[in-house]
Formats: C-alpha cells, sequence, structure tokens
C-alpha cells in the first residue's frame, strides 16, 4: 500500500478563483475542461432561499419598525451586497466559509504521476457523502481542481444555526457545530475537522492508500509568503545536513590519523633481532677461515639485515608522515569548519529577518481585526445620538403662562 499525506486546511474563500473566472498563473489552461464541479450556485440565491422566511418571520413578531431588518439577511449581517469573497460581520460572522481538501503532494500524487486518477476518485467519494454528514453546513459551492499540481477540492458552505431569540435560523457556525455533535467552545471546529479527516482516512484506506498526519496549513501568510518562507527552511535544512556531514567526515579523517600510533613493540622486536644478527656476523667473521667456511650463511645474513634496514625506515617516514599530515589536516579543518559556522550564522540571520517580517504581517492583521472590532462600537455611539437628537426634536415645548399686566 502507498503512504499519501492528508491536507485539510482553511481556505480564504475565493469563489471567482474556485470557478476560474479569472486564471491565476498557476493553472494549465488546457486542463480546466477536467474540473469536477458539485455545486454551483450563487451566494445571494442560497441566502435567500436559507434566511428569507426567517427573516420575515422575526420582521413580523417586531412592533417597532426599527427593529425590523431591512433589506435582505445578508446585507443586515455584512453591510453590503451579496459577493464573490468572504465577508466578516462584527461580531466576526463570516459570509461563507471554505476548506480545501488533498491528498498527496505534487511528487507523489501531482499530474502526470501514476496516483492523479486515484486520489481524484478518494475526493469525488468524500464530496458525495459531505453533505448528507454534515447537515448544518450547507454548501454552495464545490470543484474539484484538475488544473493545478495536484487534485484538490475547494468546499465552500454557509453555517446554519437554529436560535430561540432573534432571528429563528442564522449564520452561526458555533451553532452549528454544537447542533451537529460537536460540543462547544474553540476546539469544536477542531473536532469537526478531525471527523472529516477520519473520513477521508477510511476512503484512502479502501483504495490502498495508507494516510499519514494531515499537513499544517499556512496560517495568515499569502502563497508567495508561504512558498518563500518554506523553500528558505528548506535550504537552511539542507544545508545545515551538508555542513554537518562534511564535518563528520573530516573529523574522521582526523581522528583517523591522530589515532595513528607505531607499534612500538614490533620496533623493539626488529632491533632485537637486528643486533642478534649482528652478534651472529660478528661470529662469522672472527678470522678468514670462518669467513670462508660460513660464505652462504653470512650472504643470506647480510640480506636479512638489509630488509630490516628498510622496514625499520618505511615505520620511521610513515610515522612522521601521519603527524604532517595530521598537523595539517587539522589546521585545514579548522579552518573549513570556522567559514561553514560563519555562513551558517549568516543563513540563520536571513531566516530571523524572514521570520520578523512574517511576524509584521500578522501584527498589521492584528491591527485591522482591532480596527473591524472597533467599528460597530464607533456605529453604536453613532446610533444613540442620533436617537437622543431625534426624540428631542419631536417634543413639544409646553407654553410659558403670562404673568404681565396689561
Amino acid at each position: 500500500m502507498k503512504q499519501k499525506s492528508i491536507s485539510f486546511c482553511q481556505g480564504k474563500g475565493s469563489l471567482a478563483h474556485n470557478n476560474r473566472e479569472f486564471v491565476a498563473e498557476n493553472i494549465d489552461r488546457e486542463r480546466m475542461k477536467n474540473n469536477i464541479t458539485f455545486v454551483h450556485q450563487p451566494i445571494e440565491e442560497a441566502y435567500e432561499m436559507l434566511f428569507a422566511k426567517s427573516t420575515a418571520r422575526y420582521n413580523a413578531r417586531q412592533k417597532r419598525s426599527d427593529r425590523k431588518i431591512k433589506g435582505s439577511y445578508y446585507e443586515s449581517l455584512f453591510g453590503c451586497k451579496p459577493c464573490n469573497t468572504v465577508k466578516t460581520a462584527s461580531d466576526k460572522r463570516k459570509s461563507f466559509y471554505e476548506d480545501i481538501v488533498q491528498i498527496g503532494t505534487k511528487d507523489d500524487s501531482g499530474f502526470n504521476t501514476e496516483d492523479t486518477e486515484l486520489v481524484a476518485e478518494c475526493l469525488k467519494e468524500y464530496m458525495t457523502g459531505f453533505q448528507e454528514r454534515n447537515t448544518n453546513f450547507y454548501v454552495f459551492n464545490a470543484v474539484l481542481h484538475m488544473d493545478e499540481a495536484t487534485p484538490h477540492i475547494h468546499l465552500d458552505y454557509i453555517p446554519i444555526g437554529h436560535y430561540k431569540r432573534g432571528q429563528d435560523i442564522q449564520n452561526g457556525i458555533a451553532q452549528a457545530l454544537k447542533e451537529m455533535g460537536f460540543g462547544v467552545g474553540k476546539d469544536a471546529i477542531a473536532r469537526w475537522r478531525e471527523s472529516e479527516v477520519e473520513v477521508l482516512n477510511q476512503i484512502c484506506r479502501e483504495h490502498g492508500i495508507i494516510p499519514t498526519q494531515p499537513q499544517k496549513s499556512r496560517g495568515t501568510l499569502t502563497i508567495p509568503e508561504y512558498k518563500e518562507q518554506k523553500l528558505k527552511t528548506i535550504e537552511l535544512t539542507e544545508y545545515n545536513t551538508q555542513v554537518e556531514l562534511e564535518i563528520a567526515e573530516k573529523t574522521k579523517q582526523r581522528d583517523e590519523i591522530l589515532s595513528y600510533q607505531p607499534d612500538y613493540e614490533k620496533t623493539y622486536d626488529l632491533e632485537r633481532e637486528f643486533q642478534q644478527m649482528c652478534e651472529t656476523l660478528g661470529g662469522y667473521l672472527r678470522n678468514p677461515i670462518s669467513a670462508v667456511k660460513n660464505r652462504q650463511q653470512i650472504e643470506k645474513l647480510c640480506g636479512d639485515m638489509k630488509k630490516a634496514m628498510m622496514k625499520s625506515h618505511k615505520a620511521r617516514h610513515k610515522a612522521e608522515q601521519t603527524y604532517y599530515e595530521a598537523v595539517k589536516i587539522n589546521n585545514q579543518f579548522a579552518d573549513e569548519n570556522d567559514s561553514l559556522r560563519e555562513r551558517n550564522r549568516s543563513l540563520s540571520g536571513k531566516n530571523s529577518e524572514l521570520n520578523k517580517e512574517i511576524r509584521g504581517l500578522r501584527t498589521c492583521k492584528d491591527m485591522v481585526d482591532m480596527l473591524e472590532r472597533a467599528l460597530p462600537t464607533v456605529y453604536d455611539e453613532l446610533k444613540r445620538q442620533q436617537n437622543r437628537q431625534y426624540y428631542s426634536e419631536r417634543r413639544t415645548p409646553k407654553k410659558k403662562k403670562s404673568f404681565e399686566l396689561e
């Protein structure tokens, strides 16, 4: 069985991109015909179908006209006409939510790999049962993209909650998750995602795929920022690995040289043997008669003595050469190690600068969120001032009695 990663993350929510109303650079126009549209309903039509009757019931119960919802439910929440991008209300409700579902990567399941159609079939099977499993998430747009690097689904839905106060049917993801049995609190959405990932895992297993842990999303980073950060991280990791391998190789080479020690016991044996040969030769040469008589032994002994001298010379040369090479390589290793560490510090500094830029982007986003939270407060204060002025103008001033004498 094949192992593949599972990606289930929140998308930005651009219906124009999902429905190919505009074509980005990473899209293959020739493969756009292979995309599969599961659902394609205009968002204004979806809101009208889901909330119009509930809005009418709410307005019918109101005795004061200023409490009635003016216009459509969408416009009352988001202050604008329905559009193809996600809008956020003052209470943080979003006009719709998007999840991106993908199996595998471009390397093991991308275009022109043998598993492209396999993962596409798994995604289609997953999409088939989504609406039935998630009764409170109304899917109004869902597309399987086959024209990018890897097959994936853009799944856009509106959460539906039922309430006792206010409008009885509203856009509310917390209430929708609660009604579907995922509890309350900030972990409810995580529990729902885990449940959906498990459904996807089961589908993969049935098609001969072993699913691995879900991949993390890119958070608030844009695609170019995310790719740049990931590329920098990969480059730094590869470079650090290369540095570690080079250091390990040089260290091993240095240790092998430094660990060499001449075998002094063999040297001492050789010296004793040579001394013994000298004494034997001296005995053969004690007089001319002995020298002539032992001529063959003398020739053999001289040959052995010559070999012993050559062996001793080589051992001494090797010891001297090894020490010289050890010093040379050790110095070279120290220089290269300093250079590698300097380059490593440089890359780490660049990585830190990149992380600072990312934190700056997140800070900007937090400031925007803070301003969005402050706007409703300012609006409410202006509304109260307008109401006070309105009721003040409607009061009829009482006439004062005149006590002047005519």
